[in-house]
């Protein structure tokens, strides 16, 4: 269910970050250089302005292996005298999707050639006690924060997934809103999302009311043909990115020549391109999905422990659901071992679009209620069109 204020989302958000600036100490803005973080990162440096409190900390944690295009920008953004510029390239570690035999990638690895140089005003140094790339932002906004109670704002929205739309509407963060996550609680620090209930066309409807510079890639992913769910101008070579490997190397040339070597595991999959990906039917030689699941695991995963990770997400679905899901259910794991996702994104991603089919709930009778209830529906309005047509 959706409640409609008497505002715009425009204005709900502004009130919001006007808010973070009335609670905390510090607000930073993470930014990835796309299309969300440009609308936070405006919004932003509009508060700020009012408030006395420019220049802004934007924080960007770079992965080395990105889009020169979203790099250009970000110096355009880094370069602005408004905002104070936390762009970090610091050893780390990241996940690589390409590669079964070499799953990470070592960002700004000492004595390794670089995809490109590092930003001379950039932070070089780890000092932030963790080497992973999802634990990285929580260090940061601690260490810039120097204890102190911090706000960090980012692009999340309900719309892009069922997971996100769960986590961003339950729950209490923080004075009872539920549009962020706890990083810190003792220390009070928060990352929230103001414009969590934004939908992708009021995304790009203030972007362009407003004149903001944005990310060009997303014009030439436009031209491509790329869906708006796909375009991501961010790593290349993550779980949910791997599809922008496609169609790298005719964009940037470049870019590609320095990742593929750097990376291992990207070569392949921008010559075998949908090859790479879970075939839409069940391969002759299996009896089901699962079958066809298990075999991968048993042949393309190396590290045992690796496998066990992904025999322990496949427990957590058995019985759980009817048989048309759970069929669903084997696929998607498919295209889990495929990305080498043992930690489960994607399975995680699926059980929350699924919840209402659980087999032996409530919530499964009702779902079907409501299945049936709008087949009747359609069916009602053929009815309706048809003797219209007839009239």
């Amino acid at each position: 269910m959706k409640l409609y204020l008497q505002k715009t989302v425009y204005e709900a958000a502004l009130e919001r970050i006007r808010w973070l600036y009335d609670e905390f100490d510090q607000v930073f803005v993470s930014f990835s250089g796309g299309k969300d973080s440009t609308v936070c990162l405006h919004l932003a440096l509009q508060v700020a302005a009012e408030r006395g409190r420019l220049p802004l900390p934007v924080l960007f944690i770079d992965q080395e292996a990105e889009w020169q295009m979203a790099i250009d920008y970000i110096r355009t953004v880094m370069s602005d005298p408004r905002v104070k510029p936390l762009w970090l390239q610091v050893p780390f570690k990241i996940f690589n999707a390409t590669s079964g035999t070499d799953p990470w990638l070592q960002c700004w690895e000492p004595r390794k050639t670089w995809i490109r140089e590092r930003e001379p005003e950039s932070y070089h140094e780890n000092v932030f006690g963790t080497d992973r790339f999802g634990e990285m932002f929580n260090a940061a906004i601690n260490y810039f924060a120097g204890g102190k109670r911090a706000a960090n704002i980012g692009g999340m929205r309900c719309e892009e997934s069922p997971s996100r739309l769960r986590g961003l509407t339950h729950g209490n963060t923080y004075k009872g809103q539920a549009w962020g996550k706890v990083l810190d609680r003792k220390r009070e620090q928060f990352t929230f999302y103001p414009i969590y209930d934004w939908s992708l066309s009021d995304v790009w409807k203030a972007i362009h009311d407003e004149a903001w510079k944005y990310c060009p890639l997303y014009d030439f992913q436009y031209r491509y043909g790329i869906a708006p769910r796909d375009m991501r101008v961010s790593n290349v070579h993550h779980e949910t990115a791997v599809k922008n490997l496609f169609y790298l190397q005719e964009v940037e040339p470049e870019t590609w020549e320095r990742i593929v070597g750097r990376l291992s595991g990207v070569n392949t999959v921008g010559k075998l391109r949908d090859d790479m990906l879970c075939p839409k039917e069940l391969p002759f030689m299996f009896t089901s999905w699962a079958e066809y699941r298990d075999y991968l695991v048993e042949n393309l995963v190396t590290e045992e422990a690796d496998r066990e990770d992904f025999r322990k997400l496949w427990k957590r679905g058995e019985g759980k659901y009817d048989a048309e899901t759970t069929e669903k259910l084997h696929r998607m794991q498919v295209k889990a071992v495929l990305a080498n996702d043992h930690w489960g994104v994607k399975i995680g991603s699926f059980e929350n679009s699924h919840q209402k089919n659980v087999v032996g709930g409530v919530a499964n009778d009702r779902y079907h209620e409501r299945q049936a209830a709008k087949r009747k529906d359609r069916e009602t309005t053929k009815l309706l069109i048809g003797k219209r047509v007839e009239g």
